[in-house]
C-alpha cells in the first residue's frame, strides 16, 4: 500500500512518555494511551483514549525520521503498550523501520503481562528477528496483595512467567519497580516479595523509581485522605536497600538513577551488589547526600 509523504512533523498526541534509556531514539507514536490504565498511581494517559495509530500516519513518521533523524540509531515505539499491536501489524511498522531507517540497530516498546501474554514464544522470536530488541516492563512489586491494591491486573507469578517468555525470545527485558507504593506499614514486605520476584524473572535490568504523587490518581486521593502514608526519606532508602538485598541476578544491571530517587545507585550484579548495598548504608549514616527534593521528578 502507497502513502504520499507530507513533510509535516510527526504526529505526538497528548504527553508523551519513554524510559530514560530511549533518550536519544527516535520516538514513534504508534498507539495513543495505554491499553490497561487502571493503575492507581499513574495519571500519565488519563486524557487520552487507547488507539492504535492508522498505518498512514505511522508511515508518515517513518518517512519524516528517514529524513531528518539520521543520528539516531535506535527507535522506540510509544505510548504505553506498543506490544499490544496484533503481530500482524507490528511486523509491518518493524519492516517499514528496517525498510526506511536502515541504520537503526535496536526497537523497543513498552509491555504489560496482558500483551506479552498474547504474543506466543514463536511470535516474540519473529519479532525480535524483525529488530524488536528490548522490552520494557513496569513491575512495580511483587506482592500480591499490593498488586490488587494499585491494579496491575496480574498476579506476581504471572509477571515472572511473562518475563521469562521475553527472555526465552532473546529479547532484552528491562523491568521497572516502584519504592514506596506499599506506604509506611508494608514498606519491607513490599521490598522483599518484589526481589524474589526480580530473582525468578531474572531481567536484563532492573529500574526502581520513587512513586511520585500526581494530582487526580487514587492513590493521590487516598494520600489527602490519610489512607496512604508515603515513605520519608529513610525509609525509602532502607526499602531500596532491602530490595536489593533480597534480588539475586545472574547477570543484570539494577540501578536507582531516575530522577524521582534520592540516591543513584548502579549495580552490576551479582559482582557489583555489595558495593551497592554498602553505599546505601553511608548514605543511611549520613555520610553520603540525597538528592534535594527540589531537583526530583519524574
Amino acid at each position: 500500500m502507497e502513502y504520499a509523504f507530507q513533510d509535516e512533523g510527526m504526529h505526538y498526541e497528548g504527553t508523551c512518555i519513554r524510559p530514560p534509556s530511549e533518550a536519544y531514539s527516535i520516538l514513534l507514536q504508534v498507539t495513543v494511551g495505554c491499553s490497561h490504565n487502571k493503575c492507581t498511581f499513574c495519571g500519565t494517559y488519563k486524557d487520552k483514549r487507547f488507539r492504535i495509530k492508522d498505518e498512514k500516519t505511522i508511515l508518515s513518521d517513518i518517512l519524516f525520521a528517514s529524513k531528518y533523524m539520521k543520528r539516531q540509531d535506535r527507535v522506540f515505539l510509544m505510548d504505553g503498550d506498543g506490544l499490544i499491536i496484533p503481530q500482524k501489524r507490528l511486523m509491518w511498522i518493524l519492516d517499514r523501520i528496517n525498510e526506511h531507517l536502515p541504520w537503526v540497530k535496536r526497537v523497543g516498546t513498552y509491555a504489560n503481562t496482558k500483551s506479552i501474554k498474547m504474543k506466543s514464544l514463536e511470535d516474540l522470536i519473529q519479532l525480535r528477528k524483525n529488530g524488536l530488541g528490548i522490552i520494557y516492563l513496569g513491575v512495580e512489586t511483587g506482592d500480591d496483595v499490593l498488586r490488587k491494591k494499585i491494579r496491575k491486573g496480574s498476579s506476581a507469578e504471572t509477571c515472572i512467567e511473562m518475563g521469562k517468555r521475553v527472555k526465552q525470545a532473546g529479547i532484552k527485558l528491562s523491568v521497572t519497580v516502584l519504592l514506596g507504593i506499599a506506604g509506611r506499614d508494608k514498606s519491607l514486605e513490599h521490598a522483599r516479595a518484589t526481589g524474589a520476584l526480580l530473582s525468578k524473572m531474572d531481567p536484563d535490568y532492573v529500574g526502581a523509581l520513587t512513586v511520585m504523587l500526581i494530582p487526580g490518581t487514587p492513590l493521590y486521593e487516598d494520600f489527602q485522605s490519610g489512607k496512604f502514608q508515603l515513605p520519608n526519606e529513610r525509609e525509602l532508602l532502607v526499602e531500596l536497600r532491602e530490595m536489593l538485598a533480597h534480588t539475586n541476578l545472574t547477570r543484570g544491571l539494577f540501578f536507582s538513577n531516575h530522577a524521582s530517587n534520592y540516591l543513584p545507585v548502579k549495580a552490576r550484579l551479582p559482582r557489583g551488589k555489595q558495593e551497592a548495598l554498602d553505599l546505601i548504608d553511608r548514605a543511611l549514616r549520613g555520610e553520603v547526600g540525597l538528592r534535594p527534593e527540589w531537583m526530583r521528578a519524574l
